[in-house]
């Protein structure tokens, strides 16, 4: 039976993740990075593309489990009727060999356990050779290497493809499995001890999380989410992925299947807005870094997405040995949306690096220079049609929230030049640019019969990236065409719950695929951010803290919710729904003692 997307949790090292189901079963990991061959990939196909369960016999799913403190390391936890089991699941966070262990540890009387190991590298399709090399499995496929050892030593023995341990735990005794990866033609990686990894792991996690700032009443959530995004985090280069998944469906058995495994520039200003607010400039500083070494060069190339390290070659291919999360298919890596104009990306850029100068991360004076680039490009390309920040496959259309971010752009500029009057660069002129932006907008973006902005100029349609209108400062929150966008926005896209999609999927739909989507969760929170904007605080409230009860029981969040069946749809966890998550509850905080 196909877990729900819920049912997994996250572990990672902070160059790749895995996600470990309520069964006991890893179904997905890449190696050595995210955006790698998934060695377990039975999250989109079946157990023979590739698992790892470690669970008692006879036992389907575990009786509870928690991550250990503000940490990434999960506790999975088994009655049975001999007796109680945990296995503890993390991976340390490494220079340069990726492990995954996994301690089995009796809590009381005597459990007979299993282990089932199944490798299949390039996501499911390829079977290692095995041998043994001393105490340790070996497997070996192209390039890719896998170690697997357990401390005290268990018997194993192959059967069907699969590496299989039976061993059993009493009250106290442990046994720990280390399974470790390095390139096949290198030698075997050096040894770690697992329970000293444990301890090293949990004192990390626990110094990290002490950093933030938030101490009011959503602070398990926040400190949540902040640990999700920077288990998200590619380490070498401050790089965050989307999620480290993909092609999970946003329809159960539809085509709405995408990689996530790279760094989109549309979530850059959210993401730094979230750590700065949080209290973690280290980071907030990689991932501006990190930003800043992918759009140099010329602006006509800007992409709105790049790899961990700013790639730039994605390409969109379908692994058709793969039958899809619950027959969601096709499963897709990369991304053909790279190569799409969305002009809403300039602003983005432009709104991040003019946040992280005001929060006083130290710059370059190249950086100026490389914003002036981008802005004299937008300048000539503004007017254009895009595909907008859904990364519609439809027609390009003048998207209102592309609009509103290419004044932004302007607008940031302004600001940079006047509290900086010696910087290169004509205020006037970006001055103009941004009156006229602002006028055509609320021209042909706007319908005064229905009071409220449109999706695209001329549509009946709307979208809920309008929300953001008063958060980028474009009109004030208690003007009434904002006002009135948060209305419609709640009316027209609302799902049970007053949760919201992103725009309409019916009838002709813009985005030219066919099928439906859940309600995206960062849209709902960004509705929240707007009640509690319009002075609505007691609503912003309580819808937010409805959300807050859409995460499973470790606290995790998809891409969208299906209100009806009460399930997460969407890869995950998905970085955009946590951060909107870390920045509503944070402004709710500021909003403490308002109705």
């Amino acid at each position: 039976m196909t877990l729900r997307i819920e049912d997994y949790a996250l572990i990672g090292d902070l160059q790749t993740a895995a996600l470990v189901g309520t069964d006991g079963s890893v179904d997905w990991l890449c190696l050595p990075r995210f955006d790698s061959g998934a060695c377990f990939a039975a999250l989109l196909g079946e157990k023979e593309n590739g698992h790892w369960r470690i669970a008692p016999k006879g036992s389907e799913r575990c009786t509870s489990r928690r991550y250990l403190g503000d940490s990434l390391v999960l506790e999975t936890r088994w009655e049975t009727r001999t007796g109680t089991v945990k296995v503890i699941d993390f991976m340390p966070q490494r220079d340069i060999t990726p492990d995954v262990m996994r301690i089995v540890e009796g809590v009381s009387g005597t459990v007979e356990l299993e282990s089932v190991l199944r490798l299949r590298f390039d996501h499911g399709s390829i079977v290692p050779w095995m041998r043994r090399s001393g105490s340790h499995r070996v497997a070996v496929a192209g390039p890719d290497s896998v170690w697997l050892r357990s401390e005290p030593p268990v018997r194993t023995w192959g059967h069907q493809f699969s590496t299989v341990s039976s061993f059993s735990v009493e009250e106290g005794e442990r046994v720990a499995f280390v399974l470790s990866w390095h390139p096949s033609h290198e030698q075997r990686p050096d040894l770690i001890d697992p329970h000293e990894a444990l301890r090293c792991s949990l004192a990390d996690w626990a110094q990290w999380s002490d950093s933030c700032r938030s101490g009011g009443r959503y602070r398990e959530a926040v400190v949540r989410s902040l640990i999700t995004l920077k288990a998200l985090t590619y380490a070498p280069t401050g790089g965050i992925v989307a999620a480290p998944t993909t092609s999970l469906p946003e329809e159960i058995g539809g085509v709405r299947n995408w990689d996530y495994r790279y760094c989109w520039l549309r979530d850059s200003t959210l993401t730094l807005g979230a750590l700065l607010a949080a209290g973690y400039q280290e980071e907030a500083a990689a991932w501006r870094d990190w930003l800043l070494r992918a759009v140099a060069g010329d602006p006509a190339d800007l992409q709105i997405m790049y790899g961990l390290a700013g790639e730039r070659r994605m390409p969109e291919t379908e692994l058709t040995w793969l039958g899809g999360y619950a027959g969601s298919a096709p499963v897709r890596t990369g991304n053909a949306a790279v190569d799409q104009l969305q002009l809403d990306v300039y602003g983005e850029v432009m709104d991040s690096l003019f946040l992280a100068a005001q929060q006083g991360i130290p710059g370059e004076r190249h950086t100026w220079f490389i914003q002036l680039s981008l802005l004299g490009f937008l300048e000539s390309k503004w007017r254009e049609p895009d595909e907008g920040l859904w990364e519609i496959r439809g027609p390009r259309q003048h998207f209102v929230h592309s609009k509103v971010m290419a004044w932004v752009a302007a607008d940031r500029a302004v600001r940079t030049l006047e509290a900086d009057p010696s910087l290169r660069g004509d205020v006037g002129r970006w001055r103009a640019m941004r009156d006229e932006v602002h006028q055509e907008v609320c021209e042909k973006g706007y319908d005064p019969v229905r009071n409220t902005f449109t999706q695209y100029y001329g549509s009946q349609a709307l979208d809920a990236a309008t929300l953001l209108i008063p958060r980028v400062g474009f009109l004030p929150p208690d003007d009434p065409r904002v006002v009135g966008t948060v209305d419609a926005v709640r009316a027209e896209l609302g799902a049970h719950g007053g949760l919201v999609r992103r725009y309409s999927t019916e009838g002709a739909s813009v985005d030219g695929l066919p099928g439906r989507e859940g309600a995206f969760l960062a849209c709902s929170f960004w509705l929240a951010d707007a009640l509690r904007m319009t002075g609505r605080v007691r609503e912003a409230r309580e819808l937010f803290e409805y959300l807050l009860t859409l995460r499973n029981d470790v606290g995790l969040l998809a891409e969208e919710y299906d209100p009806v069946a009460r399930r997460q749809l969407g890869n995950f966890p998905q970085a955009f729904s946590h951060i909107a998550l870390v920045t509503t509850a944070l402004a709710l905080q500021d909003a403490e003692g308002e109705k």
